[in-house]
Parts: C-alpha cells; sequence; structure tokens
C-alpha cells in the first residue's frame, strides 16, 4: 500500500476512535485509558533512550524521569479537562466528555492545518517556504505555523456551541493552542534528533503513522496551557 493512503487511512481510523471515546467514555474510564496511552508513550521513550545512552548512567536516569514527568504531565491535564465539568450534560453527552473532544480536535486539527498550509506552500512559492527551525525540524515552516493558527481558531470557534465562549476566547484559545502544539512539537523533534531517529515508532501497531511521541507530541504542554484557560 501507498505509504502515504496508509498512514491517511490510519489517521482516520485513530480519529474516529478518539472521537468516540472522548464522547461515550464513562469519566472513571478515561484517568485510565490516558495512563495506559501514557505509559506506552513513556515506554517508546525509554526504547528510544536506550539507542542513545546503551548503559545506565546518571544522566540515562535524569533523562528518563525527566521523559517520563513531561509525558505522564501534559497527558494529566486531558482527564483533568473531563473532570473539571463534573457530571453536567449538553443533550445527552456529559459536557466533560465533550470538553474533553473539544480540548482535542483543538490542539490536533492545529497539526492538519500546519501539514496542509507547510505541504502547499513548499510546492506554490517561488523558492519554497520559509523554515521555522530548519536545525531541529526541516519540515516546519512559518507557512505551517500560519496554518495551524488558522485551523485551530476555526475549530475552536466551530465549538462555541459547546463551550459557551465567545468567539473572541475562542480565538485566543485556537492561537494558544496552535503555539503551545508547535512548541511541544518541536520538543519531540529535537529528542529524535538527539537520539538519531526520523520518526519515535518503537512499535508496530502505530501502523505507519509514525511513533506514539509522533502522535502525542503536540499534546504534550498544550492541554495543560488550554486547562488554563478554560
Amino acid at each position: 500500500m501507498n505509504p502515504i493512503l496508509k498512514r491517511t487511512l490510519t489517521g482516520l481510523a485513530v480519529g474516529a476512535v478518539v472521537v468516540l471515546a472522548a464522547l461515550f467514555a464513562p469519566a472513571a474510564a478515561i484517568p485510565p485509558v490516558v495512563a495506559c496511552i501514557a505509559a506506552l508513550a513513556i515506554a517508546e521513550f525509554a526504547v528510544l533512550l536506550h539507542k542513545k545512552i546503551p548503559r545506565p548512567s546518571a544522566l540515562s536516569v535524569v533523562a528518563f524521569l525527566f521523559g517520563a514527568a513531561l509525558v505522564g504531565g501534559g497527558l494529566w491535564a486531558l482527564p483533568a479537562v473531563s473532570a473539571r465539568y463534573g457530571d453536567a450534560t449538553l443533550g445527552s453527552i456529559r459536557l466533560g466528555n465533550l470538553m474533553l473532544l473539544y480540548v482535542v480536535a483543538v490542539v490536533k486539527f492545529s497539526d492538519v492545518g500546519g501539514f496542509a498550509f507547510g505541504v502547499s506552500s513548499s510546492k506554490l512559492l517561488k523558492g519554497g517556504n520559509h523554515k521555522l527551525c530548519p536545525s531541529i525540524s526541516p519540515n516546519k515552516s512559518w507557512e505551517g505555523l500560519l496554518g495551524s493558527l488558522f485551523a485551530s481558531c476555526l475549530v475552536s470557534c466551530c465549538f462555541v456551541g459547546v463551550t459557551g465562549f465567545s468567539f473572541g476566547k475562542a480565538v485566543v484559545i485556537g492561537v494558544v493552542a496552535a503555539i503551545v502544539g508547535t512548541f511541544g512539537d518541536l520538543v519531540e523533534s529535537k529528542f529524535k534528533r538527539w537520539v538519531g531517529v526520523k520518526d519515535s515508532s518503537a512499535f508496530s501497531f502505530t501502523n505507519g503513522m509514525g511513533g506514539l511521541l509522533d502522535m502525542l507530541d503536540s499534546l504534550l504542554f498544550a492541554p495543560a496551557a488550554l486547562l488554563a484557560l478554560l
């Protein structure tokens, strides 16, 4: 199968599962599910770290604890978003589940917008696009960041009927999601360059989507930032 088609189909399947889980998962199930995802991501981090530092040392211990805290701390904000709204409902769906979906959607659609604008601009602009941070992530561009801002703000505004936010606040949240999400992406890219891998994949079940850390990189800091804004 064509790698791009394979990645697209996998992404659509993962997206469908995330949407259904965010909307209909019982409140009590959200923290353990997120904890399991975080544990797998931390295990992937440990495998990659072992490639860089194969023998146990003070550096490897400190690096592992830092990475584990970063991944676990970032994902912790997701169940915290859900819990913040208690058992209130909007229609027949728990508001905490809707807000969880909102946070994930705003952050991940900024990834989609960044990718779409980045690829398009590199082909349409004479001389290619303008690199954002080529020493860390050669594919990141200022045009891609513009796409991230546009997509996250658009999705955030589409949720105003759920969140009750003004359009002004929705745009602020979209901007924060795009910028902080991009920062998380750059942090993970820097780690990959340090350990010398193109993607973080350490397990086969990601099916062409890269690794878990690649999928979660924009969620390392953004959920906590959005939780503060909510």
